[in-house]
């Protein structure tokens, strides 16, 4: 299934690069449309449902996106999941498409850990360091963590950049120990 996903968000990026539509804007309305899937069972049941002419959840589809003012992409590639009855992974696309686009623009995903929460100055430091340590743009998530006693310790994929007051001690007892 992940597979699947991954095509399909690929697909869906390729799609907006070809256009060059506002990935912001996409990504916005895809996840408006993901909301509303999941907070209606009404429009899950018409989607999903075999008894249901395509043509009549088109229709409710292009209610949707008149409302929201869908980029043809996103709305061209709801119905392709319709169609092909794959609307039950938009979740997994829609997670799967965030990877990709931010493939696609150059972003790394990042987790800070931090003992307090950070000041939007202090978070403006840390994503500028890490984008020099990575060389690529990052999108960060900030977690607070009250084990830490200071510093923060970034989650770069499967690297761990570990500025904390913690783990500089711990670096300081093996050195210790070493010697």
């Amino acid at each position: 299934m992940a597979a699947v996903a991954s095509r399909y968000a690929r697909a869906l990026v390729e799609a907006l690069m070809e256009q060059k539509a506002d990935t912001d804007i996409a990504r916005q309305q895809l996840h408006a449309i993901v909301d509303a899937v999941e907070e209606s069972n009404d429009l899950r049941r018409v989607w999903k449902s075999p008894a249901v002419l395509p043509e009549q959840k088109r229709a409710v589809l292009d209610g949707i996106a008149a409302q929201i003012k869908a980029l043809k992409p996103i709305r061209n590639f709801i119905a392709v999941l319709i169609d092909h009855r794959r609307i039950g992974m938009l979740n997994d696309i829609a997670r799967q498409f965030e990877v990709e686009l931010d493939k696609e623009l150059g972003f790394t995903e990042v987790q800070v850990s931090s003992a307090r929460q950070l000041s939007p100055g202090e978070k403006r430091a840390v994503e500028t360091r890490v984008e020099n340590m990575t060389g690529k743009k990052v999108r960060a998530r900030y977690v607070t963590d009250a084990q830490l006693l200071g510093g923060v310790v970034v989650r770069a994929g499967s690297m761990i950049y570990d500025g904390s007051v913690r783990g500089q001690l711990e670096k300081m007892r093996q050195d210790l120990s070493a010697g």
